[in-house]
């Protein structure tokens, strides 16, 4: 582990085995942390971060665009460790590790962005002056998804606002992680200031939120795993922000371009094997459509491509043994609950895909938005649609879900199109596009979808806590 700018072994010397998703073999160890591993990074971190706290603003940033660019000029290297652990295509890893580049940029970016106001007082000779300041010790909890651009998606800013670092690194997908440490010590990050604890979250992410050093917490993942961390930090009154889980709608109107939603549906849906939060969870047909929709849905499905990740394919594994069966015991309930296939995938477990965690795309109808399939997040390449005979009737089904994350909406209906972002309760909506985020804007879920947000003026503001002073001049 990366601890304290040197590289260190577990206080357990334990390991934790990492498998290639599609081959199933062990491409590495790495130490299976402790709650004593998670106290030394934090007080690490505790120790490095007043002295980076005192660099201007825009010293941090240049490091954090060194890194940057260090990332950049070892981004195939980066992106076949990406691919091998986590098992995504080796030209979706290669984006994956663009937007790691773009994440840091943005945030050494924001370095001459940090501001505060002074407004009027209510007594003569007096300023109220409002500042704002580092957390201190800053913790990421990442998810397995996007092993790399999660974590610099919190790093960058996270630095640049004055905060240290501490990342526990997935334990499917670890190596990510600790590459990126590796880089951040060549370009001169000081000792301390970010760290990377491998562990399980139970353990390590568990001591990290309880301690009484961490600041603020930040995590992407399950709204199951949100919920234990909010758990964990109730005593210490924590500050958490967490982007969990999501069961995006997709709703097709009868006037919109069937084409580009179709396009749109499938890269939504199957990216990354379906293994987004923002993922096409549910499609909401309008029924004039309907059947024109889903003949080409399910013949682009079709079409997709399964296999080596490291070669020229569409979908790649899923991550686990046990994801790909969750999926399968959710398409398994849905069928048994009525729902008609419309494209039989499922499992592939013969011939090259004997070894590895393979899961086709598969395509169902359903006639009730109370199916398992439209109920339960499935992230992976299975797909349910529902017809719909109205936008209304399209917005009720899409809302009525404890999810909040992300929707979609195809119309060329002007008046649709307008009411959409005060009637879909999401935080984050596409209109006519398919999903991914823009750094500039804010990614942000409602509900069981999780608190705070990253990315742009926004996402940047949350690494930073205000400070009111009252000065009289008398």
């Amino acid at each position: 582990m990366y601890v304290g700018g040197d590289w260190v072994a577990s206080d357990s010397r334990a390991l934790i085995e990492v498998e290639n998703p599609a081959t199933e073999e062990i491409i590495a160890s790495v130490p299976d942390g402790t709650a004593e591993d998670a106290r030394m990074a934090l007080e690490a971190a505790h120790r490095a971060q007043p002295a980076w706290a005192a660099l201007p603003a825009i010293a941090r940033g240049r490091l954090v665009a060194k890194l940057a660019g260090a990332v950049s000029a070892q981004a195939e290297d980066l992106a076949r460790i990406v691919t091998l652990e986590q098992g995504k295509p080796l030209a979706q890893a290669r984006g994956e590790i663009g937007a790691v580049v773009t994440f840091l940029t943005y945030a050494a970016e924001s370095a001459r962005r940090i501001e505060g106001d002074i407004v009027a007082a209510d007594n003569p000779d007096e300023e109220i002056q409002i500042r704002r300041h580092p957390y201190g010790v800053v913790v990421g909890l990442t998810a397995w998804n996007y092993p790399a651009a999660l974590a610099a998606r919190k790093l960058g800013p996270a630095l640049v606002a004055g905060n240290s670092f501490v990342l526990l690194a997935h334990e499917i997908t670890p190596l990510s992680g600790l590459a990126l440490a590796r880089l951040a010590h060549q370009v001169g990050l000081p000792a301390g200031v970010f760290n990377v604890v491998t562990g399980r979250g139970p353990v390590v992410g568990q001591a990290m939120v309880e301690s009484p050093l961490s600041g603020l917490v930040t995590m992407t993942g399950s709204t199951r795993a949100g919920r234990e961390i909010y758990r964990a930090g109730a005593e210490g009154l924590k500050v958490i922000r967490l982007e969990l889980g999501g069961k995006a709608p997709f709703i097709v109107m009868q006037d919109a371009d069937i084409d580009a939603a179709v396009a749109a549906a499938v890269t939504a849906r199957f990216t990354n094997c379906g293994q987004i939060c923002t993922c096409n969870e549910r499609m909401y047909l309008h029924r004039d459509i309907a059947d024109a929709f889903l003949e080409k849905f399910v013949a682009a499905a079709r079409a997709l491509t399964i296999g080596d990740p490291l070669g020229a394919v569409d979908l790649g594994p899923k991550v686990s043994g046990a994801e790909r069966d969750k999926v399968a015991r959710i398409v398994a309930r849905a069928r048994a609950a009525g729902a008609e296939v419309l494209l039989e995938g499922g499992p592939l477990t013969d011939g090259r895909h004997a070894r590895g965690h393979w899961y086709a795309p598969t395509v169902l109808e359903v006639s009730d938005n109370a199916s398992p399939v439209l109920r339960e997040e499935v992230f992976g390449p299975a797909v349910a649609a529902l017809r719909v005979d109205s936008f209304e009737a399209a917005v009720a089904h899409a809302n009525d879900t404890s999810y909040g994350l992300s929707a979609y909406l195809f119309t060329r209906n002007a008046r649709d199109l307008a009411r959409a972002p005060r009637l879909l309760k999401f935080g984050e909506l596409y209109l006519n596009r398919s999903n991914g985020e823009a750094v500039q804007g804010f990614h942000t879920g409602w509900g069981h979808s999780g608190l705070g947000g990253e990315d742009g003026k926004y996402g940047f503001d949350g690494y930073l806590r205000k400070q009111t002073t009252y000065l009289n001049w008398g």
